[in-house]
C-alpha cells in the first residue's frame, strides 16, 4: 500500500497550447512545416519542423528570444509542444538557428500560399476585397554583409537605409508588405523588400498574386496613395479588377479642387453620423461624399470625402502649429531685445525666423518682418574711472524687432477644406458612400502592423544571418494570420450568440471586441496536476476551467476534451 506521506505532487502547463493546437490542426500546420522542412539528418536531436512549430507557439504566447526558447518551454507539457520529456533541454538557440536556415532553403512562397488557402477553405474567408499597405521593421547594428547576396543559392533580402516608417532614418530596415482581407482583418500575403525599396512598384506583383492566390481578378484591392500611379491603376483596370485608393496631395487635381470648393457649395451626401468615440466636448464622428466635378488625369473616377472630426484635427493642428511658431517668434524678440543679445546681423535674425516658421511648417499661414533700428550710446574711450578730462566716443550698433503678422486669407482658404480628403476607383457603378465605407476598413490592417510591433514585439535585431530573419519573419506572418483566425472566430460567434460583451478584463469587466492575446491569456494559467509516487503516477487531475474558459472554448469550437486527460496525456 503507498504511504501517503511519500506523495509528491508534479504540475505542468496547458495554458493556451491545445486553443492554438486546434487551430493549428484545421490549418494543417505542422503537417505542412514537416512537408516543407523534411528531417533528413538523423543525427539532429529534434526535427527541424517541431522547432520552428515551438517557435512559432512561442511567439503567439511567450514572445521569448530564441535563446530563451528552452526556458519558456520548460513549465509546459512536453507532448504538447511534440516533444519527448527529455528534447526540452536540447531546445537551444543554435539548434533553432540550424532550423531557421532550413526554412530560408524551402520553398516558402508555396509553404505560404499552401497555409492561406487553407485558412481560406477552413475557415470559410471571404475573397472579395483586400487591403493592402507596408511598414518598416527597423535593425539595429551594422548587418555589413545583408547586402542583398545569395545564401546557398537563394537570393537574401538587403537590410539597408530607406524611408523609414518607425521615424528611425539613422537605422537600417527591411520593408514589410502585407495584404489582409476585409473579412476579419485576416492576413491573406505577405513580401519582403530590401530596405530601400520604394512601395509604388510593388503593387502590381502583389496584385497578381493575390489573383493566383483567389483565381479570380475582379476582387476590391484597397492600398493608400502609392498605388495612385498611372501603371498600377491602369494594370488593375485592364486586368478587369477593382480598386480604391487615396489621390496624393501633391496632384493637381487636389490643388484644383481645394480652389475650387472656395466659392462653391456642393451638394454633399451624408453617409455616417454617431456620437464622437472620444466622450468628450468634440464634435460628432459625421461623415460626408461628394463626386468630383472632374477626373484623374488617368480617367478614373474621383470621390471626396469630409470627415467632421478630421476637419476638427486639421484646425486643431494649425493652431496648435501657428501658437507654437507665435511663441517662438516671441521667445526670439526678448532675445534681441535683452542687453547681452550678440545677434548683430539682419541675414542671421531673417534665418532665425525662417527656421522657427520651417519648424512648425507654418510658412504658409504666417510670417513674421524683421525691423532694424540703430542703437546710440557713448562709451569712455578708456579704462579707469572717469574724471574730468574723460573723453568718450559715440558707439553705433544695430537692433533688430520681429513683428508677428498672420496671413488671414492663407489662413481661411485652407479651412474651407478642413477635414476633406480625395479617394480615387475604377468602379463607376459603385454608390460614393459604398467606396467610403470599403476605404474605412484599411485601419484594421494598419492594426495588424501595429500588434506586429507592440503585441508581438517583432525584434530579429539578435539574428545576424538575414536568412535567418527572412525565415523568422515568415513565422510572425503566420502567428499573425492564427490570431487573426481566432479573433475573427470569437467575433463571429459572438454574434451569432447575440452576445455584445464578454467579462475578458480583470475585475470581471466587459469587453465588447476580444483579442487574440487577451483571449489567450484567459487559459494561462491551466495546468496538469499528478501525484506522484517516485518516478510513477500514482493519480492524475483533469484541469478545472472556469465558466469563462468554457465559454471561450465553444465560441471558439474547440472541443472540451482538448483539455481532457487523454488529450493532455494522462492516466485515468
Amino acid at each position: 500500500m503507498t504511504d501517503l506521506a511519500d506523495l509528491t505532487l508534479r504540475s505542468q502547463s496547458l495554458g493556451a497550447l491545445p486553443v492554438l493546437q486546434h487551430v493549428l490542426d484545421r490549418l494543417g500546420l505542422d503537417g505542412l512545416l514537416e512537408q516543407y522542412v523534411p528531417h533528413v539528418d538523423r543525427r539532429c536531436r529534434i526535427r527541424p519542423a517541431i522547432a520552428l512549430g515551438i517557435l512559432l507557439r512561442n511567439i503567439l504566447l511567450g514572445r521569448r528570444p530564441i535563446y530563451g526558447l528552452q526556458e519558456w518551454a520548460q513549465p509546459f507539457l512536453p507532448s504538447l509542444l511534440g516533444l519527448e520529456p527529455d528534447q526540452v533541454g536540447g531546445l537551444n538557440d543554435d539548434r533553432v538557428g540550424r532550423a531557421l536556415d532550413r526554412l530560408f532553403n524551402a520553398d516558402r512562397a508555396s509553404l505560404m500560399t499552401t497555409i492561406v488557402v487553407r485558412a481560406i477553405q477552413a475557415f470559410g474567408l471571404q475573397l472579395d476585397q483586400f487591403h493592402n499597405d507596408s511598414t518598416s521593421i527597423t535593425f539595429s547594428g551594422a548587418y555589413a554583409q545583408a547586402t542583398g547576396r545569395k545564401i546557398r543559392g537563394r537570393q537574401a533580402v538587403s537590410i539597408t537605409y530607406g524611408h523609414n516608417k518607425d521615424h528611425r532614418p539613422d537605422l537600417k530596415q527591411l520593408l514589410w508588405i502585407l495584404t489582409v482581407s476585409a473579412d476579419g482583418s485576416v492576413p491573406v500575403h505577405y513580401r519582403l523588400c530590401d530596405g530601400n525599396t520604394n512601395d509604388d512598384p510593388t503593387h502590381i506583383q502583389t496584385w497578381e498574386a493575390l489573383c493566383k492566390l483567389t483565381g479570380r481578378t475582379d476582387f476590391m484591392y484597397v492600398a493608400d496613395c502609392k498605388l495612385c500611379t498611372r501603371a498600377n491603376m491602369d494594370h488593375i483596370a485592364h486586368g478587369k479588377g477593382r480598386f480604391i485608393t487615396v489621390l496624393p496631395g501633391s496632384r493637381k487635381e487636389d490643388a484644383w479642387f481645394r480652389g475650387y470648393i472656395q466659392d462653391h457649395d456642393l451638394p454633399w451626401e451624408e453617409v455616417i453620423r454617431r456620437p464622437s468615440p472620444h466622450g468628450d466636448d468634440r464634435p460628432d464622428d459625421l461623415w460626408r461624399v461628394v463626386p468630383a466635378p472632374n477626373r484623374s488625369a488617368e480617367g478614373y473616377r474621383i470621390i471626396w470625402v469630409w470627415s467632421q472630426s478630421l476637419a476638427y484635427q486639421h484646425e486643431q493642428s494649425r493652431l496648435a502649429a501657428l501658437q507654437k511658431a507665435f511663441d517662438g517668434i516671441q521667445e526670439l524678440q526678448a532675445k534681441l531685445q535683452g542687453p547681452h543679445c550678440r545677434i548683430r546681423d539682419r541675414a542671421a535674425v531673417e534665418e532665425a525666423v525662417a527656421r522657427i516658421l520651417a519648424q512648425g511648417g507654418v510658412s504658409r499661414w504666417a510670417e513674421a518682418e524683421v525691423t532694424e533700428t540703430n542703437d546710440t550710446r557713448f562709451r569712455q574711450e578708456s579704462r579707469g574711472h572717469p574724471g574730468a578730462n574723460t573723453r568718450y566716443v559715440k558707439v553705433e550698433r544695430s537692433r533688430f524687432a520681429v513683428a508677428w503678422k498672420p496671413k488671414p486669407a492663407a489662413i481661411a482658404f485652407d479651412a474651407r477644406s478642413d477635414g476633406m480628403y480625395p479617394l480615387v476607383t475604377n468602379c463607376d457603378d459603385l454608390p460614393a458612400e459604398e467606396v467610403l465605407l470599403k476605404y474605412k476598413y484599411q485601419p484594421n490592417l494598419e492594426k495588424r502592423h501595429e500588434q506586429l510591433k507592440t503585441v508581438y514585439a517583432v525584434a530579429p535585431a539578435f539574428l545576424k544571418d538575414e536568412g535567418r530573419i527572412e525565415a523568422l519573419l515568415l513565422l510572425y506572418f503566420l502567428a499573425l494570420l492564427v490570431q487573426a483566425l481566432i479573433e475573427r472566430q470569437v467575433r463571429t460567434a459572438m454574434k451569432g450568440a447575440n452576445l455584445d460583451v464578454l467579462p475578458l478584463y480583470p475585475e470581471d469587466r466587459e469587453c465588447k471586441a476580444p483579442t487574440t492575446n487577451r483571449i489567450l491569456e484567459v487559459f494561462e494559467s491551466i495546468q496538469r496536476h499528478d501525484l506522484m509516487d517516485g518516478e510513477n503516477v500514482y493519480k492524475c487531475f483533469e484541469p478545472k476551467l472556469t465558466p469563462l474558459q468554457e465559454d471561450l472554448l465553444r465560441l471558439l469550437e474547440v472541443p472540451r476534451d482538448r483539455y481532457g486527460l487523454a488529450a493532455v496525456g494522462m492516466d485515468s
